[in-house]
C-alpha cells in the first residue's frame, strides 16, 4: 500500500495537509465515504489536521475537539463530516448505542481519533494517519488502506509540497 511522510514544522503545515486532503476529496469524480484513522499522542495535531480538512471542505466557523462529546458533526452542502475522539470511550459497545454504522454513508467523511477503542465496530479505514513528535515539530505518515486511500495519497503527493 502507498505511504506518504511529511515533516510538519508548525501548525500551519498541519492545517495545509488537512486542507490538501479536502481538495483531493472534493475533486474526486465519484462521491464516496472516507474513513480516516488518526493515531498520535495527546497534542500531536490530530484535531488540527481535522480542522484543516473541515475548513477545506467549506465549513466556516469553529472546529473543536470532540474530546467530551465523542463526535462533532459538520453538515455541508454535499458532505457530512464527523470527527470522533474515542479517547474517553469506556466500552466499544457505547458506539452501538449511538448508531455508529449510520456515520459511514457515501456522503460522510469520518476522522476517528483513538480508533483502537472502537475495534470491531468501526468501518475499515481508507487512510491511517500517524502523527509523532520530533522535538518541537511533528512527522506525519499517511498510509493507504484501500484503493480509494491509494488514490487520495497519489493526488495529495501532487499538490502538497512541504
Amino acid at each position: 500500500m502507498k505511504q506518504l511522510q511529511y515533516f510538519l514544522p508548525d501548525e500551519a503545515a498541519t492545517v495545509a495537509i488537512g486542507s490538501g486532503l479536502a481538495d483531493v476529496v472534493k475533486k474526486a469524480t465519484i462521491q464516496q465515504a472516507l474513513v480516516v484513522y488518526l493515531n498520535g499522542d495527546l497534542g500531536a495535531g490530530k484535531t488540527t489536521l481535522t480542522r484543516g480538512f473541515v475548513r477545506g471542505m467549506g465549513h466556516i466557523g469553529n472546529v473543536k475537539s470532540p474530546t467530551y462529546t465523542l463526535v462533532e458533526p459538520y453538515e455541508l452542502a454535499k458532505w457530512r463530516i464527523f470527527h470522533f475522539d474515542l479517547y474517553r470511550l469506556a466500552d466499544a459497545e457505547e458506539l452501538e448505542y449511538m448508531g455508529i454504522r449510520d456515520y459511514f454513508n457515501h456522503d460522510c467523511c469520518c476522522f476517528i481519533e483513538w480508533p483502537e477503542k472502537g475495534v470491531g465496530l468501526l468501518a475499515k479505514a481508507d487512510l491511517i494517519i500517524d502523527m509523532a513528535y520530533q522535538d518541537e515539530q511533528r512527522i506525519i505518515t499517511l498510509q493507504a488502506e484501500s484503493l480509494y486511500g491509494e488514490q487520495i495519497i497519489t493526488a495529495l503527493a501532487q499538490i502538497i509540497a512541504l
